[in-house]
Formats: structure tokens, sequence, C-alpha cells
């Protein structure tokens, strides 16, 4: 097997934690490592890249193909344990911290195959894509890397290096149920509803089954953000808070996904000329329904719920309930009457704070009323 060998820097950061930096001609990089594309196989999530964008591809060759370009910040490459790290036999003069950084040589393998490559882009994809189509000899390219065979390490690094920058927030959320790593607060507390999305998405008994948009599932109809919405806000304070453990955040996740497939599934049943269509189709796929009827799923679980956390509200408890509301919804046709002379046509419902808040209350109200009594 043929190798290549560049001069690296190791800095140990803790236990197991190891980065090596070096430089490399950024022609070469194609020859060492390759994207990890986002995408689903037989369900099962693989990779973590987004796919690249090809004009800031191109403003970025165009700079490399200038006068005298400059990049600072380093590619982050994700190698297998395929390459090996050799240390110098002299590190004595060698920076002051000898015992956590040493100096040595990064032996690299060569593979044709796109798939064998030891290296794998974590950040960087957008710079390697034109450094290899730019019209230049040599760019000596600097490159921060650690070595691993672990996925799941490597997505949680994409997530740790990416989430402070424009990424698409979809990507991040659909990678979130496949790492443990401790994260931001803010993503840490998206984890757990983001595998409820996650199971909802990919289950075929679930009603939500391959439609839910997302990185991997474009063609979905329902935004991922509407659901991970009311997920959060029945885990808060709602039907799933009965199956929740406070001190950690997450909780019976089986149990979670059953009570919201029993109540999404009797949408579906009820409601079927509006399920599975476009928002600007139906409007209970929209973000303004999907909101207000998660609030209704909280109370109808309320109705028939009991201190049993072994029992759960059934399909057909659901479903007799929103029978009863159907006289009241116009999802796909006709006009909301939200009293007062205030009539709002179906297809004039935004995803904004007051629509939502109207229909919700239009809902929680008739409910109240018409059904609940």
């Amino acid at each position: 097997m043929k190798y290549i060998e560049v001069p690296a820097i190791k800095i140990e950061q803790g236990p197991g934690r190891a980065l090596f930096s070096f430089a490399i001609n950024g022609k070469q990089i194609q020859s060492i490592a390759s994207i990890s594309r986002v995408k689903r196989h037989e369900d099962e999530l693989v990779g973590y890249q987004r796919p690249e964008v090809s004009n800031h591809i191109g403003d970025i060759q165009r700079y490399l193909e200038s006068e005298n370009p400059m990049i600072p910040n380093a590619l982050v490459i994700a190698f297998s344990t395929d390459v090996k790290f050799l240390t110098s036999k002299d590190n004595t003069n060698f920076l002051t911290s000898k015992d956590s950084t040493k100096f040595g040589t990064l032996k690299i393998p060569l593979v044709e195959n796109e798939d064998e490559k030891p290296g794998l882009i974590v950040d960087g994809q957008q710079r390697a894509a034109a450094l290899r189509a730019a019209d230049i000899d040599t760019f000596q390219m600097p490159v921060s890397a650690f070595i691993t065979d672990d996925a799941q390490e490597q997505r949680e690094q994409f997530i740790l290096v990416n989430s402070t920058k424009p990424l698409p927030k979809g990507l991040i959320y659909e990678l979130l149920p496949y790492t443990e790593t401790k994260l931001s607060s803010g993503l840490q507390k998206r984890r757990f509803p983001a595998k409820l999305l996650d199971d909802l998405n990919h289950q075929k008994s679930s009603p939500f089954y391959q439609i839910i948009q997302t990185a991997t599932n474009p063609a979905g109809v329902v935004k991922d953000n509407s659901i991970l919405k009311l997920i959060e806000a029945s885990l808060s304070e709602g039907a799933l808070y009965n199956y929740r453990d406070p001190s950690t955040g997450k909780g019976d996740d089986k149990k979670m996904v059953e009570v919201l497939s029993n109540y999404w599934g009797a949408v579906r049943d009820v409601f079927p000329e509006a399920w599975g269509k476009k928002p600007k189709d139906s409007r209970l796929m929209h973000g303004a329904g999907m909101t207000a009827l998660g609030h209704l799923m909280d109370a109808i679980f309320d109705r028939y719920h009991t201190s049993d956390r072994d029992k759960i509200v059934t399909y057909e408890q659901f479903k007799a309930d929103l029978e009863a509301m159907k006289p009241f919804c116009h999802w796909t046709n006709g006009f909301w009457d939200f009293g007062s002379e205030d009539k709002v046509k179906w297809n004039e419902l935004q995803n904004i704070a007051r629509d939502i808040q109207k229909l919700t209350n239009y809902l929680m109200r008739k409910y109240r009323v018409e059904v609940w009594g």
C-alpha cells in the first residue's frame, strides 16, 4: 500500500483525546479524505454532511486563484485508525509542554476507492471542494485532525464545530438523537424531542412515517420544526409530561411515541382529506394547525388519563373526541368562525403567534364546551 507522510504536531487535550495539526497541499486532500453525506439506509442514519453549496465554493475558488490568497482556518478531518502517528525520536527541544505535545509524522494510507479513504471531512467541505477545483498548482492548507473509528464521535464533532455557524437547523436536529456528548444547553434540550421526532418519522407504524421534512427526507410535507415544537410543548406541561423524568429531561420514549401515534393516527383518520398534503393545500399540515392540534391532544389526554402510568389513552378515545370536533374544523375549505365577526378563510391562517393563538383558543373553547361539557 502507498502512503503519504506529513510532519505533524500531536496535542493531547485529555484522556484519550488527541489532535494532530499539520499542513498539506490542498490538491492532496481529495486523496486522503472524502465527504460523509447525510442519508438514510433502510431507515438507519448514516453520514452527517450537508450538500455542497456551489456559489460558496465558486467564491472560495476565485479567491484561491487570486494573486495572494490566505486561508487561516484549518480543515477538520476525522481519520480512521489506519492512520498512524510516529513520534519523533527527539522531542526534547520541542515547545515546553513536551508531555502533552509531541512532534512526529502522520502516516496516511492512499487508496483509490472513495468509500475506503482513511479520512472524512468534518468541517471545511466547501474549502476542500474549492481547492480541488481551483486552477492552482499548490496551496498549503492547515488541517486539524483526530483519529477514531466511531461514527458517533464524528457526528458529535460535526455538530459541535458547526452549531455556531449558519448550518441548516434541520440537519443538526436529525443528527442529535445519534449523539451522546454534552452540547450547548439549547441543543441538549432538543436532543430528546428530536429522538421522538426521529422515531415518528421512521417507524412504519407511525402516522407520520416518512412525511416529516428533514435533511434526509426533503420530500416530507410537514416541517420538522412544527413537530419539534408540539413535542416540546407537550413534554413541558402536556400529555408527554406524564412519562417524563424531570431530573434528566428524558423519559419513557416508547410510551410517548405510542401516545403520539394514537392521537395523530386518529387525526389522520378523522381528517383524511387534509392529511399528508402540502401546507398550502391543508392548514392541518401547516405550522399553525400542528401547534393547535398539539394542544388539543393534551386536552383530550387530560380527559381520559388516569394516575396509572401503564395505561395509555387509546386511539379509539382520541378518535371519538376528534370526530365530535370535526364540524368545527376547516382545514382545506370554508371559513374559521372565531366569533365577534372575526371570520378567517381556511388558507389565510399564517404560522405566526397571533394566528396560532387564535386557532388554539378556538379549538380549546369548542372542545371544552361542545365535547367535554
